[in-house]
């Protein structure tokens, strides 16, 4: 793990955002696996913390729902379930679809660019392979095209729920992945979403991104919780 005092943070808040990141990161890898105890000294060696900004963050990411409080002063990394994982499809389809609604009323032509953009960065990405490397470029561009499809809601707050709970999905799936191959119908689903959001097929966009979230919900529910 990096050691966190040899970047440049200028400010204990760069340092909280840049240690919720790295650590976020692990816990969305595998890394750090579900249900695992977080030792906080141990922590505190290997990410080169003190106590303060580590704490911080921990309780950042329990808002978030990737970290659980145990016994009022521990940590844990938040296990995973078949009802935890069925909730976050069911609120992922429900509020996605909202903010998708309400970016196709508001969206304006710079950003139809910017969703044709990153849907274009995530087909460049290759998936296939396997490679560390290559997985995670493509998470980084599959994040951004979900993101980006409803960034023109003029909702923050709706903006800040969908990002938690596509975080959450996410652990689910890359759980998924240590052990499947990539869903062969995912490419054709995220072109049939942006496709209908630039053109402003409410009901189609809306529909289409239920549909994507939860087949791919169903599929990794029948792999990880039998």
């Amino acid at each position: 793990m990096t050691d966190l005092r040899s970047a440049d943070l200028p400010a204990s808040t760069t340092l909280s955002s840049t240690l919720v990141a790295r650590l976020r990161t692990a816990i969305m890898n595998g890394e750090l696996v579900p249900g695992a105890k977080l030792v906080l000294d141990r922590m505190r060696a290997s990410y080169g913390v003190s106590l303060s900004p580590l704490r911080e963050a921990l309780c950042r990411l329990e808002s978030e729902g990737l970290v659980e409080i145990v016994d009022q002063r521990g940590y844990r990394v938040a296990p995973v379930s078949r009802d935890n994982l069925a909730e976050v499809i069911r609120l992922r389809a429900e509020l996605e679809g909202l903010a998708a609604r309400e970016a196709i009323a508001h969206g304006d032509a710079a950003w139809e660019g910017r969703v044709l953009s990153a849907h274009h960065q995530l087909t460049r990405c290759q998936r296939g392979s396997r490679s560390p490397g290559e997985q995670e470029a493509w998470e980084r561009a599959h994040r951004a095209f979900h993101a980006e499809l409803i960034s023109a809601c003029r909702m923050p707050m709706l903006q800040q729920f969908c990002e938690t709970l596509h975080d959450q999905g996410d652990r689910y799936r890359r759980i998924f992945l240590k052990d499947h191959t990539p869903d062969p119908h995912v490419p054709a689903e995220h072109a049939a979403i942006a496709q209908a959001m630039i053109e402003r097929r409410a009901e189609d966009a809306v529909g289409l991104l239920r549909d994507h979230i939860e087949r791919t919900g169903r599929k990794i529910m029948a792999a990880l919780c039998p």
